[in-house]
């Protein structure tokens, strides 16, 4: 067996190893030998600046996702409105073709004629006066 370090020993190195703490610098900051802006970057808690960063991050995320959403749905919305306005047009246009189709007729536009007095020419026009109402 070896023997133990003396006390000796260790009591000869404890004194040079106290001598060189107190010739060294501390590793608490001083304020008197240290910057300002030493001082100030030391005070940074950057996790805090992290979880800051990616909360703005996630936040602008969000509000992408969110804008991107409110635009689909009004378009949504807007192409519902189109299509019933596109449905009315086309009920419209039907009629208009169907009443198109009546009038281009030459009995239609006879009667017409007719029941705005209108006669032929060469016709002989009656007026029927007296007569009991129906």
């Amino acid at each position: 067996m070896r023997p133990l370090v003396s006390a000796s020993v260790s009591a000869s190195v404890a004194p040079s190893a106290r001598s060189r703490a107190a010739s060294a610098p501390s590793a608490a900051p001083r304020r008197g030998s240290q910057p300002l802006a030493i001082l100030v970057l030391e005070r940074v808690r950057w996790d805090r600046v992290g979880r800051l960063a990616l909360l703005t991050v996630l936040v602008a995320i969000v509000y992408l996702y969110l804008s991107a959403g409110v635009r689909m749905f009004s378009t949504y919305r807007e192409v519902r409105a189109d299509r019933a306005s596109v449905a009315t047009l086309a009920r419209e246009h039907a009629a208009l073709e169907r009443r198109h189709r009546e009038l281009s007729e030459q009995a239609t536009v006879e009667a017409e004629a007719r029941r705005l007095g209108m006669a032929r020419r060469g016709e002989q026009q009656y007026v029927v006066n007296g007569l009991p109402p129906n």
